[in-house]
């Protein structure tokens, strides 16, 4: 018999969020609590589904996204997530199917790119994507760092830190958020239902564990930075504290918040540890303290991938730090965005247009999602050989065009 991929409809939800959890290798157990928290934000229409004989063996969805590009500027997205084929069903093409109608319906709303984050490397790029942002993580000892021990967490800068609650976060996080999309790329939009989630007010498949907030406001009373971290309760056989602080969320916009934040967690009464959670690779973090060789890299690695699907709106959504024209030839094995483009930018505009001349440079439509965020070096992509320079020094030109000072970050896993 053949499975049949089509959009789920309510009353097999249940069903789905089950293949979803078991995909996932969490517990196979859906409760109606949870279905009837969810269900108010879907859409079914962009909720996929394999059936083998009415049982779900697939599952894939999307929804509408913004996320933030060089500059400050912002693409309209189609997210995807929840991608999941059953261990019996694996190698029958069935991801490709609903992945394919995906893009094609996203390419029709006129979206400009498709994103996701990417539970195993090897899978998305065959369809088009390629890793646009990184991440890192650092564990940090406290008794390591050279910080004052005496100090009491209090900003040297005429600011000050306060611990807050849930609520006050869901009224002063967005603001926060939004300045940090302005500067920094691949930040994506954080929905109302988004903050509900991160704050444990939406019902949850998992225990929830509440965590300590704590704000940061400028000298003037601005609100510039917040964190979420929780802490363990471990001590060791001489009765001396060994708890760590994990970071689940921390929004800082000015160096000064950033700064006041992470050593504020460092002073902690007990805490020995800091582990800081996903963070821009570029994360001042390790500087901050006296002894950067305090904060240990735990992880980096690749978070949101990108696959463009309107070149032109991509390419002209960002800013660009010189003045440059080349030719770009984009390779698209599923025929959504390929062709040749013209691209003239300088710090005070830009322009993209299809042409006939010849090509600077030639690559997969996948790279394009990496240059176009400012994350990876066009010169180390041709030395790897995932771009082909046809005029002699367009890599490096390509380099000067693409780059940016700040990488970019996404914060949220999706």
């Amino acid at each position: 018999m053949t499975v049949d991929v089509r959009a789920v409809t309510e009353s097999e939800f249940p069903d789905w969020h089950r293949a979803l959890r078991t995909g996932f290798l969490n517990p196979p157990v859906v409760s109606e609590e949870v279905v009837a928290d969810r269900l108010p934000h879907l859409d079914l229409a962009r909720t996929l589904g394999a059936y083998d004989r009415g049982r779900t063996v697939a599952t894939f969805r999307s929804f509408r996204q913004e996320v933030s590009t060089v500059g400050g500027g912002s693409l309209t997205a189609d997210a995807i997530t929840q991608v999941t084929v059953a261990p019996t069903h694996r190698r029958r093409g069935l991801l490709r199917r609903m992945m394919s109608a995906d893009l094609a319906a996203a390419r029709e709303r006129g979206d400009a790119i498709a994103t996701l984050i990417a539970a195993e490397y090897p899978i998305y790029g065959r369809y088009g994507f390629g890793p646009a942002s990184s991440t890192a993580a650092w564990s940090v000892d406290v008794g390591r760092t050279g910080l004052d021990p005496r100090r009491s967490g209090r900003p040297e800068d005429g600011g000050r830190i306060d611990l807050t609650d849930a609520d006050e976060i869901r009224k002063i996080g967005p603001e926060v958020y939004a300045r940090l999309a302005g500067v920094r790329a691949g930040v994506t939009d954080r929905t109302a239902r988004g903050w509900d989630v991160g704050t444990g007010r939406a019902v949850s498949d998992e225990p929830w564990r509440e965590p300590y907030y704590a704000v940061y406001r400028a000298e003037s009373g601005e609100v510039e930075g917040y964190v979420a971290y929780t802490a363990d309760d471990k001590w060791d056989d001489a009765k001396q504290p060994m708890n760590t602080a994990t970071v689940r969320d921390l929004i800082a916009v000015t160096p000064a918040s950033e700064r006041a934040l992470w050593h504020y967690l460092c002073s902690v009464d007990w805490i020995t540890t800091v582990r800081s959670g996903y963070r821009a690779p570029d994360d001042p973090l390790p500087l901050l303290l006296p002894d950067p060789r305090a904060a240990k890299l735990l992880t980096y690695a690749d978070m949101l991938w990108v696959r463009v699907l309107d070149v032109v709106r991509v390419l002209e959504s960002r800013t660009y730090p010189v003045t440059d024209g080349i030719v770009l030839d984009l390779r698209d094995g599923d025929g959504l965005a390929g062709g040749r483009y013209r691209l003239d930018a300088s710090p005070e505009g830009v322009s993209c247009a299809r042409t006939d001349e010849s090509a600077d440079l030639a690559f997969d439509i996948a790279e394009l999602g990496v240059l176009a965020f400012g994350d990876e070096s066009a010169v180390r992509l041709h030395r790897l050989g995932r771009i082909e320079e046809l005029t002699a020094g367009a890599a490096v030109r390509a380099d000067l065009l693409f780059r940016t000072p700040l990488r970019p970050f996404s914060p949220d896993i999706f």
